[in-house]
């Protein structure tokens, strides 16, 4: 599955059945960039893998492990054989693909002054494949954003994107890059939900050699791998109270400390920051530093919901059409103006990347003409108004300070109910990490 989703993201896979197939792949064929493996294989398990990769290939990967048993100490354990990240199963797809854009990208850094030219051609073609160009919309409001966008591009000024999961933050992140003057420098995205709170802080600012246990070698951080660059730090959120304090030095005083180091370092980063939650909120409640809501916001940019900005579900809709169905291999793929219809009457609570899934999954089941219709589609778009917490509101219900957190925990029990009661799995389904869930069943006051 993994194999599959990363091949369609454009990378070049290669797959082992085992440590031993793998180091042998690593030994035989080119020059790989990361290798993803489990803990728990048959013959050579994945920790002896990594340490004998680094050994004993002539060019050896960044190696990444992964397990469904795994705790702290694990995770200790294979960074210490030399692991560079540790993946707690399950994990969501997305978070994966943005941690190995991260590890491209900084071996990309580290290659030296030839590589660095390559990256910057690469960086300054990404204006024309990152930037707003490649947003599709045609409503009201996301034009409104495209606008601060455009204003906003070539200051170094932070920016705090808000908005539902799935409305296509990471998206605008990349085109507030690529429009502005660093698009030829990297950009380097971080999940702050995705990574344990004891791993992140090295992850943002590097560690040095015997920072802490098993810490074998200096490592830089992101703010150092993003110099003169750009830093998006997707769920914001979410970073533990002790780091929103490192996190604010950073950006006040422009310059990092390695765990573990004596020395500042010097950084030119511009950061941009994004939530699907309410900062203000959680501010006034203390779980978040008053003094670096207000760094971070300086320029503000919200994100709508599609639910809100319906003219934009059909022509997205279309270009997912086209271009999955291309990548698919279909030779004219299309929708049908009925199932078109029924897009147009959901209300989205997934936003465009629900809509997107909804299109693969309807392409996969075409019954292989590339058409799609409302057969193909499946049981969420039967035509019913959704049973939820927005058909309850009466006409004077229009604060959606006040109205949202009644609609966002009734989604959040239903969720848990079509689960079980499974927390990850609802998390999932939330299109959220179960870190968030867990804060807002708090929130919430759900059990």
């Amino acid at each position: 599955m993994l194999s599959l989703a990363l091949s369609k993201a454009g990378y070049h896979v290669w797959t082992a059945g085992s440590g031993d197939e793998a180091l042998k792949v690593l030994s035989e064929s080119e020059p790989m960039d990361v290798c993803l493996t489990d803990v728990r294989m048959p013959g050579m398990d994945g920790l002896a893998l990594i340490e004998q990769g680094l050994a004993t290939v002539a060019s050896p990967p960044t190696f990444v492990a992964m397990s469904a048993y795994g705790d702290e100490q694990l995770a200790l354990e294979a960074l210490r054989r030399g692991a560079f990240d540790y993946l707690s199963k399950p994990f969501e797809t997305t978070d994966l693909q943005m941690r190995l854009r991260l590890l491209v990208e900084r071996r990309r850094v580290a290659r030296g002054a030839e590589a660095q030219a390559a990256t910057s051609s690469a960086g300054a073609s990404s204006q024309s494949v990152g930037g707003l160009e490649d947003v599709i919309s045609a409503s009201d409001s996301m034009q409104a954003v495209f606008r601060t966008v455009r204003k906003v591009a070539s200051f170094p000024s932070t920016v705090l994107l808000t908005g539902e999961t799935g409305t296509g933050k990471e998206r605008i992140a990349t085109a507030i890059h690529a429009e502005g003057k660093r698009c030829a420098r990297p950009f380097v995205a971080i999940n702050c939900a995705a990574i344990p709170a004891t791993l992140l802080e090295s992850e943002l600012f590097g560690h040095v050699r015997g920072a802490f246990t098993d810490a074998n070698a200096d490592r830089p951080g992101l703010f150092e791998t993003a110099h003169e660059g750009t830093l998006f730090l997707d769920e914001v959120a979410e970073l533990p109270t002790t780091l929103q304090a490192k996190l604010l030095r950073a950006l006040v005083e422009r310059e990092i400390r390695r765990v573990g180091d004596t020395v500042s370092r010097s950084v030119d980063v511009r950061v941009v920051a994004a939530t699907s939650r309410d900062l203000e909120a959680m501010v006034q409640a203390g779980e978040f530093r008053e003094d670096l809501f207000y760094r971070l916001n300086v320029v503000s940019i919200h994100l709508p919901p599609l639910r809100d900005r319906p003219a934009d579900i059909a022509v997205l809709a279309e270009h997912f059409v086209a271009r999955i169905g291309q990548r698919l291999g279909f030779s004219a793929p299309s929708i049908s103006t009925e199932a078109l219809a029924l897009l147009q009457s959901y209300p989205w609570p997934g936003n465009v990347r629900e809509l997107e899934n909804a299109i693969e999954r309807a392409l996969v089941l075409s019954e292989a003409s590339g058409r799609i219709t409302v057969a193909d589609l499946d049981d969420r778009f039967d035509g019913e108004p959704p049973s939820d917490a927005s058909a309850e509101l009466g006409t004077d219900d229009l604060n959606i300070k006040a109205v949202l957190p009644r609609v966002e925990a009734d989604l959040i029990r239903r969720a848990l109910e079509k689960t079980g009661g499974n927390r990850t799995k609802a998390a999932q389904v939330l299109g959220i990490s179960p870190r968030a869930l867990l804060y807002k069943l708090k929130d919430h006051g759900i059990s």
